[in-house]
């Protein structure tokens, strides 16, 4: 299996290598040079297996020969063994035809550790046999940094430092990142928004005499590895509702573009999927440049709904990259035209992203209500993110179609805004009940990249 970067420059990789560069030396992201197909009765043989089986069955054909088969299997074991329901990925019934999938059962209590824990052992594996040690840097809007960080933490070969926007995350979120107490791993609260802290890492990445000397990897929803490991649960919830016997739709909070991405890779396979709604929250540049009205960055407005306050879709590069018929020049065309505000998508282009992607927003007020409708109507109390899923998904239910809304996070990590809307503050699970009373660790940085560069050069280990 080979990679290639969305901007046609950089050398072709392997999974592995993929997987442990991240973001391509050309700028770009790599994506599978073939998509690998599973038949009807491919997909019906998964109904009735084990979580872990579905994953081994749906990444084999990606990884190619980097891992055994023994390995991977390991690898897949013990990405989940710390989740806290025996079905990972469970489905929850919220109306005729309208399900909701749980994903926050992982260590951090969102849907990031699905792919996080799965790349975290899949880099100790790959890493203890080279006998290498890398620096890993990435960003965050909230969810990404605490599965990375909860994932990598006390690993041998690794130093970890996350970037995220200081006082715009919530409590949760930030004490995730600052009360693991090893060594390796580094919260770094930077001022700016989230769109500054993922622009400085690219940054990073650009600067190649720093990311060859500190071995610069990255594990933001730019490494194909996390794309990868999203794409199981899409197999897993469908079969679970008649597929590959009818065709599913989807419905996914998205800010990055990451997940719902995920979902399309899983459609490109062969799971009939019918419609992959996107569904933003009030920072709904997604839904606009989906609706015709071009890509054009504005201000990011800050929202109870915190992991999708973002202007810059990394993952949309991915899905432009397809819909110019993987044309290189093309996407470096629009990355440049975005630099300066935003660019506007040709017809044909467009076409090709509406016959995969529908989308819908939810304001604010939306999103308070749904919480609020949703304890009533079926005792379900979703997190922000999760409303916003569930408000776009009820526009677009056809009847007959299963729809499955993807819960992203617990409620438990924003508890001021689901109590406002619920008045019921949700309580942290029992292994995470004394998370208010941990010491907290943090590094303050300046939106600068020599300054950051200077801070990871002098915390890595030796």
């Amino acid at each position: 299996m080979r990679y290639i970067s969305t901007r046609g420059t950089a050398p072709v990789l392997n999974f592995e290598e993929a997987m442990l560069t991240g973001l391509a030396r050309d700028g770009g992201l790599y994506v599978p040079e073939v998509i690998p197909q599973m038949g009807v009765a491919d997909i019906a043989r998964l109904e009735g297996l084990s979580y872990e089986a579905i994953a081994y069955r749906v990444m084999r054909p990606f990884v190619g020969g980097v891992f055994t088969d023994d390995e991977f299997e390991g690898i897949i074991a013990r990405a989940y063994a710390g989740f806290g329901h025996a079905a990972r990925a469970p489905l929850v019934q919220l109306d005729q035809g309208h399900f909701l999938l749980e994903l926050f059962h992982g260590p951090t209590l969102a849907f990031k550790d699905f792919a996080m824990q799965l790349i975290g052992q899949m880099f100790q594996t790959a890493l203890g046999r080279r006998g290498e040690r890398v620096t890993i840097v990435g960003a965050t809007s909230g969810d990404t940094g605490s599965a990375a960080i909860e994932a990598f933490r006390g690993l041998d070969n690794v130093d970890v430092f996350i970037l995220y926007p200081h006082g715009r995350i919530s409590e949760v979120q930030r004490r995730q990142m600052t009360t693991p107490v090893e060594s390796n791993v580094h919260a770094l609260a930077m001022d700016g928004d989230f769109d500054e802290c993922q622009a400085r890492l690219k940054d990073m990445f650009n600067d190649f005499a720093f990311r060859d000397e500190v071995k610069l990897a990255g594990v933001n929803s730019i490494n194909w590895g996390r794309v990868l490991a999203q794409v199981v649960y899409y197999f897993s919830a469908a079969v679970s509702v008649g597929a590959p016997h009818r065709p599913v739709s989807f419905t996914v909070p998205t800010g990055n573009f990451g997940d719902i991405f995920a979902g399309y890779i899983a459609k490109r396979m062969g799971l009939p999927i019918d419609k992959l709604v996107v569904a933003t929250n009030q920072n709904d540049i997604l839904d606009r440049c989906l609706k015709g009205q071009g890509y054009h960055k504005g201000a990011t407005v800050p929202s109870i709904s915190p992991s999708m306050d973002i202007q810059v879709s990394s993952n949309f590069e991915r899905a432009l990259f397809d819909a110019y018929d993987r044309e290189g020049p093309a996407i470096v065309q629009l990355m440049d035209e975005l630099k300066a505000g935003g660019f506007e998508v040709s017809q044909g282009a467009m076409q090709v992203l509406q016959s995969h992607y529908a989308s819908g927003r939810a304001s604010e007020d939306e999103t308070s209500a749904t919480i609020a409708s949703a304890l009533a109507t079926t005792g379900e109390l979703l997190c922000p993110h999760s409303a916003v899923g569930v408000k776009v998904a009820e526009e677009h239910r056809v009847t007959g179609t299963p729809m499955i809304t993807l819960a992203t996070a617990h409620p438990a990590k924003f508890p001021d805004a689901v109590e406002q809307a619920a008045t019921q503050r949700p309580p942290l699970p029992p292994r995470m009940a004394d998370l208010y009373e941990r010491a907290e660790r943090v590094s303050r940085v300046p939106n600068d990249l020599q300054a950051l560069i200077s801070h990871i050069k002098g915390h890595r280990a030796a």
